[in-house]
């Protein structure tokens, strides 16, 4: 058999911040009907009680005030780095999948000029002027996209090792007014990926996007204060939930379903399935969807784990994030073998879908 070039993951690294929110932490917050701009009637420990039901949130990691969105993702490729056993110095390219840049603790003001790539490749200390940068703001996708990305670059020959990493300071960008402030967590996972030669399919084996911005781009969209009389001009992250729920299970499955196809597998060879951590009935509902379009009622257990009850949704962060804990078997019940098969898959703003075929 001939020889191919692949795209393996040699490496995976994550910065789980050190303060824990825990639900209890918004039980004095004033929250506000986005429909009448009022406080909502119901009192905090039911607007809770409901919130976790949906969610399945009990906590979520906030990143610490000296900090940094490109701290995070400086770390998690310093562990990544350490975890491949190769020297930052030797990287091609660092890709950095984000969406609000280095926001500061006082203003929602993003700051992403130079890039957080550059920034990061500055905060590891890499003087290789060959080694080049760029961001990738593709929503809470971003991650997989970059994944995508590097392996274009790995199989066109642009280069041979990468950093690529999903970082995100949402905690710093929600509207304490809005009852989705309560989903939003921070975080920043990393994989060290690299050109390898093989007979047989290994790494990336297929992948799978969609875009419908045509008609959804605006259900992830920066905003106004839900509160009328909040002072300043400050910009949030604003959610349109059920609008994006239902997106999410109309559409996700067959994109899972056409990288599977284009990899020439089925559902039933596939071991784990590593989804964005958003929100957990919706992650549930979504599996179901797919294993429908295979007539398949049967779900394995532990086929999806979850990550979101104790770190929430980091948006980028949360696959590679979540991929990095079960490989270094800190999941109890989860592990991924050499020669398995398994899903990489995110939803997010613009819309945007990726899924990714991986084998070990």
């Amino acid at each position: 058999m001939t020889k191919q070039v692949y795209t393996r993951i040699v490496g995976t690294g994550s910065y789980i911040p050190t303060r824990t929110i825990g639900n209890e932490y918004f039980n004095n917050y004033t929250f506000f009907d986005p429909s009448t701009k009022a406080p909502f009637d119901k009192d905090n420990d039911e607007i809770i009680r409901k919130f976790k039901e949906i969610t399945n949130i009990s906590e979520r990691r906030w990143i610490s005030d000296e900090l940094h969105n490109s701290d995070m993702a400086t770390m998690a490729i310093k562990e990544a780095c350490e975890s491949a056993k190769i020297d930052p110095e030797t990287l091609d390219f660092i890709l950095v999948a984000h969406n609000f840049g280095d926001v500061n603790l006082e203003t929602t003001r993003v700051d992403i000029l130079p890039s957080l790539a550059n920034k990061v490749k500055h905060k590891l200390g890499i003087s290789n002027p060959s080694c080049f940068c760029h961001d990738i703001i593709s929503g809470c996708p971003g991650w997989t996209q970059g994944m995508i990305t590097a392996d274009a670059y790995i199989r066109s020959g642009l280069g041979k090792r990468g950093a690529v990493v999903g970082s995100d300071v949402l905690s710093r960008i929600s509207d304490p007014h809005d009852r989705d402030t309560m989903i939003y967590a921070d975080g920043a996972g990393a994989t060290i990926v690299e050109a390898v030669e093989s007979e047989e399919p290994t790494g990336i084996l297929a992948h799978s996007s969609r875009s419908d911005s045509a008609t959804y781009w605006n259900l992830l969209v920066n905003g106004n204060s839900f509160n009328p009389d909040f002072e300043g001009n400050d910009q949030f992250i604003k959610m349109a939930g059920h609008k994006l729920y239902v997106y999410a299970l109309t559409y996700v499955p067959g994109v899972v379903k056409d990288s599977l196809d284009k990899a020439g597998l089925h559902l039933s060879d596939i071991k784990k399935v590593l989804i964005h951590q958003a929100n957990e009935k919706m992650d549930e509902a979504i599996l179901k969807n797919v294993f429908k379009l295979y007539n398949e009622k049967q779900i394995p257990e532990g086929i999806m784990p979850m990550s979101i009850e104790k770190l929430g949704n980091s948006s980028t962060a949360t696959v590679p994030t979540l991929l990095d804990i079960v490989l270094k078997g800190k999941m109890e019940g989860q592990q991924i073998n050499p020669g398995d098969h398994i899903i990489l898959c995110s939803v997010g703003a613009g819309m945007n879908i990726n899924s990714i075929v991986y084998k070990f």
